[in-house]
């Protein structure tokens, strides 16, 4: 390997939605810094298997509803 080119492999602890954490390697952030996770597999649909749970961190539900409050889907003739 060249030296000088690879990021930084170290170890950062992920918190999980439920309070648990774990430790892992990553080039994310400095070592020992901490990253909370949004989504996992404890609430995400695909591995719960319950219906539509929507997670709108950034508002871009509320904007998308904002910007095509009036639209119908007819034609105008």
């Amino acid at each position: 390997m060249q030296t000088g080119i690879h990021p930084d492999y170290h170890t950062i602890n992920v918190v999980m939605t439920d309070g648990s954490t774990f430790q892992t390697r990553s080039t994310w952030g400095k070592e020992g810094d901490s990253i909370t996770l949004d989504i996992d597999p404890a609430s995400h649909p695909a591995w719960t298997g319950k219906g539509g749970h929507l997670v709108d961190t950034a508002g871009q539900v509320a904007k998308f509803n904002r910007r095509f409050q009036g639209f119908t889907g007819a034609k105008k003739k």
